[in-house]
């Protein structure tokens, strides 16, 4: 059966033997994180979701944020600390510049390791877990201390494994020899982690898990672009540009949204362009409400603008769009690869993001740009330029792997304990998940 009109588009294999061995006992996955940027916890849910079509009612899943929950002073403060550094580019640049930097970042290590490896090695041995799943950079090296030290007195030995968040450039810190496994989404980051001494049959490269939203095409009454816009109240035949400001609403999201609406309105509905229904812009917000209020007041001429805050209808809205304007996060990128969007950047977070402007520039999917008037042209060009979006939009549609998610959710089971291989039953057509034994507590950033 559907649910909320998504279907998977075909089957794939389910539970690995070592779960149907089970008869009915859950294996317990951990999965560890730090809440710096909403990324990371998205995967976490979506490989939870993952395993939960996979092997239903066989896993029982806890997402840990695990430096605020079980370190000591002050290293539960990472969140916040991020939340500070993020909105000040060059002071985050210089941090993230200097963690790279190998004596720097062993003697952090250490550092962090002599106070907090105690604190970590009570909750991991009191979660009694059959695999260790991390989705953060900070949460490879003391958890691998811990079970290498566990794993001397124990006869359970847990897996541990790296799924990388990021998509086309990442932190050292994400790599590590240790792991079992280690997740990365391009060949990029496969290069980066065979550098820092992970082993080659230890990589893998899926993609990033994504939500379920994006698992497969949209389908039933609302299928097409003129379908998905009228439910959700959109002109049915006019283009659309998708402007995001992310989750948290980063991005100088207003400036670039009334550059864009000028530069249509002259191109568009100008003198003899008046060509009336032809474009149209939607812009979300994320939690920034003092855009959303600025944005819905504004007078936007004869185009039409659709202003949404928080929304759990991206994929709608992607589904329903010719392109997108958005900073250069991992996640949007990755869901816009998925509905074929050429993309143009508007802001890049200095470090780990810079490579996923290269991942797009080079891909020939998109442009990059900070300047909102530059922008603006560059989308409008777009706009009227049938023959070069189709193209673009094909080659964004090439990065795209609605299947990761499922991809590396199957990798991860077949690694559970007890010889696990891979069953021959099909994938039940469902796509929105909901697990009672599933421990997902909200972020509080």
């Amino acid at each position: 059966a559907a649910a909320g009109g998504i279907h998977l588009a075909r089957a794939l294999p389910v539970a690995s033997s070592a779960l149907q061995e089970k008869k009915g006992e859950k294996q317990k996955v951990l999965i560890l994180l730090s809440d710096t940027g909403g990324g990371h916890r998205a995967s976490a849910k979506a490989l939870v979701d993952a395993f939960e079509v996979l092997a239903p009612g066989k896993v029982e899943a806890e997402v840990v944020d695990v430096w605020t929950d079980h370190a000591p002073k002050p290293f539960n403060n990472f969140v916040k600390n991020y939340q500070y550094l993020a909105q000040r580019p060059l002071q985050w640049r210089l941090l993230y510049s200097f963690g790279r930097w190998g004596p720097f970042r062993r003697s952090t290590n250490e550092w962090t390791n002599f106070k907090c490896n105690k604190p970590f090695k009570t909750f991991i041995e009191e979660s009694d877990a059959d695999m260790i799943i991390s989705v953060h950079p900070l949460c490879q090296f003391i958890p691998l201390r811990v079970l290498r030290s566990l794993r001397k007195t124990s006869d359970k030995q847990v897996p541990f494994v790296t799924v990388v968040t990021d998509l086309a450039s990442a932190h050292p810190t994400w790599f590590h020899k240790d792991v079992d496994k280690c997740f990365v989404a391009t060949e990029e980051l496969a290069k980066m982690a065979r550098y820092h001494g992970v082993t080659e049959e230890k990589i893998s490269v899926h993609g990033l898990p994504i939500r379920p939203a994006f698992w497969s095409p949209i389908t039933g009454d609302n299928k097409g672009k003129p379908g998905i816009r009228r439910s959700l109240g959109l002109d049915d035949e006019a283009l659309a540009v998708l402007v995001v400001g992310g989750g948290d609403g980063v991005g100088g999201i207003a400036k670039v949204a009334k550059s864009i609406g000028e530069q249509l309105n002259a191109d568009f509905y100008s003198g003899d362009k008046g060509r009336n229904g032809d474009v149209q812009m939607i812009v979300i917000c994320g939690k920034n409400e003092e855009a959303k209020a600025d944005l819905k007041s504004h007078d936007w001429g004869s185009l039409s603008v659709h202003v949404e805050g928080f929304t759990d209808k991206m994929s709608e809205f992607m589904a329903a769009s010719d392109c997108i304007v958005t900073k250069a996060g991992p996640g949007t990128i990755t869901e816009a690869n998925i509905r074929g969007l050429p993309i143009m950047l508007s802001s890049y977070l200095p470090g780990q993001e810079r490579g996923n402007v290269d991942f797009v520039l080079k891909g020939g999917f998109g442009s990059f740009s900070k300047n909102p008037e530059v922008i603006a042209k560059t989308v409008s060009g777009w706009l009227q330029d049938e023959e070069s979006l189709e193209k673009m939009s094909d080659l964004s549609s090439k990065q795209g792997n609605p299947k990761a998610t499922f991809q590396i959710a199957q990798e991860i089971l077949d690694m559970m304990p007890s010889s696990p291989s891979s069953s021959s039953a099909s994938l039940p057509a469902a796509a929105a998940v909901s697990s009672s034994s599933t421990k997902i507590p909200q972020a509080t950033a």
